[in-house]
């Protein structure tokens, strides 16, 4: 099995920073791409940003210069690093993880259990 865990969620004012990290633990042959999605109350469940084995990057519009995705693919773990924060940015994060648990089983996406992100005004 494989387990993501997320942290670093919490409260902040606008204006504000905030980094959220996620481990991948478990059976593990490879990681590939790993993201960060959010869902606001009574909204989809959305991208934020995603970042490939190899460092690729892709970001919503809405967090372009304000939000960097990274990975240490040593330990497993994806960060997302918040920065301007807005109201607008309150939601659930959630954490997705592209995994290979054998070299010759099929690649899964896993997600984890969420953080609350709250941005004061």
């Amino acid at each position: 099995q494989v387990q993501l865990v997320e942290s670093g969620g919490g409260l902040v004012q606008a204006g504000g920073s905030l980094r959220l990290s996620c481990v991948v633990s478990g059976s593990i042959f490879s990681i590939y791409t790993m993201g960060w999605y959010r869902q606001a109350p009574g909204k989809q469940r959305d991208l934020v940003a995603s970042i490939t084995h190899g460092g690729t990057t892709v970001y919503t519009d809405s967090v372009k210069g304000r939000f960097t995705i990274s990975r240490d693919n040593a330990k497993n773990t994806v960060y997302l690093q918040m920065n301007s924060l807005k109201p607008e940015d309150t939601a659930v994060y959630y954490c997705n993880a592209d995994v290979k648990a054998t070299m010759t089983s099929l690649l899964k996406s896993y997600w984890g259990q969420g953080t609350q992100v709250t941005v004061s005004s």
